[in-house]
């Protein structure tokens, strides 16, 4: 499914969109260049889950975790990891066996440690205008905005 967005905003309205209908134990796995808007659609899809607090990106801590919400969400940045053997290091089964959210930046560092993620792929168009492609994982078609 694609979407386009026109604003951060609209952007953090398909990610709470997508909050409101994930299941425990899903891992999503995020595509786009610096500046894409990865953060602006996690912060959405907290709200989705229910989250009230700020959410920022994990780029220097490696995750963030988002507790208090339906389900817990951890929101991971993988640009610094050079494979896969990195996310097992970091604890990556644990987070896993606590049934939450996983949302992994940079995906592609570490996609072969990744099963069955809904994969979010975001394009800038413009300043502010993205297309966001959502494939794989929980039956989409459930999303509505």
């Amino acid at each position: 499914m694609t979407y386009e967005t026109n604003s951060p905003e609209e952007t953090e309205q398909l990610g709470a969109a997508l909050g409101c209908i994930v299941r425990p134990g899903t891992v999503i796995a995020y595509r786009g260049g610096l500046g894409a808007g990865k953060t602006a659609f996690t912060r959405g899809l907290a709200r989705g889950l229910g989250y009230t607090d700020i959410v920022t990106s994990p780029t220097y801590t490696i995750v963030n975790e988002y507790l208090g919400g339906r389900l817990p969400l951890f929101h991971f940045d993988m640009y610094r990891l050079s494979s896969p053997d990195d996310l097992w290091d970091i604890g990556w089964e644990d987070y896993l066996d606590r049934r939450g959210v996983c949302c992994v930046e940079w995906s592609e560092n570490v996609s072969e440690a990744l099963e069955d993620p809904i994969t979010v792929t975001i394009d800038k168009l413009g300043e502010n205008s993205r297309r966001i492609t959502l494939e794989g994982g929980i039956a989409l078609a459930d999303l509505s905005l």
